[in-house]
């Protein structure tokens, strides 16, 4: 079965409070969850039509834990207390 990534792009930031209380929610729920971060911070270097931003890669076994992580009730309160503090987007892709 082939792993599962979250990788998220924060294209802006609105609200540092609101990121905060997020990533309070969030990594636990993603640790209870199987997730394992891989990268978190500003990307070092951007090419092509990349952007200097924050990027997080996240690791999960499979793509149904992933999945299962994102729609929980505990990533749903993470993202409740995100609100609009940020503009991102995150995808889920499957490893090869």
């Amino acid at each position: 079965m082939a792993k599962a990534y979250w990788v998220s792009a924060y294209h802006a930031v609105h609200d540092e409070e609101r990121l905060a209380a997020y990533a309070k929610i969030a990594g636990p729920a993603i640790l209870d969850a199987g997730g394992r971060f891989l990268a978190r911070g500003m990307a070092v270097r951007a090419y092509e039509a990349g952007l200097l931003q924050r990027t997080v890669v996240i690791e999960f076994e499979s793509l149904d834990q992933a999945v299962a992580c994102h729609d929980s009730p505990a990533y749903q309160a993470a993202l409740e207390a995100l609100g609009d503090g940020v503009t991102r987007d995150l995808r889920i892709v499957e490893g090869a």
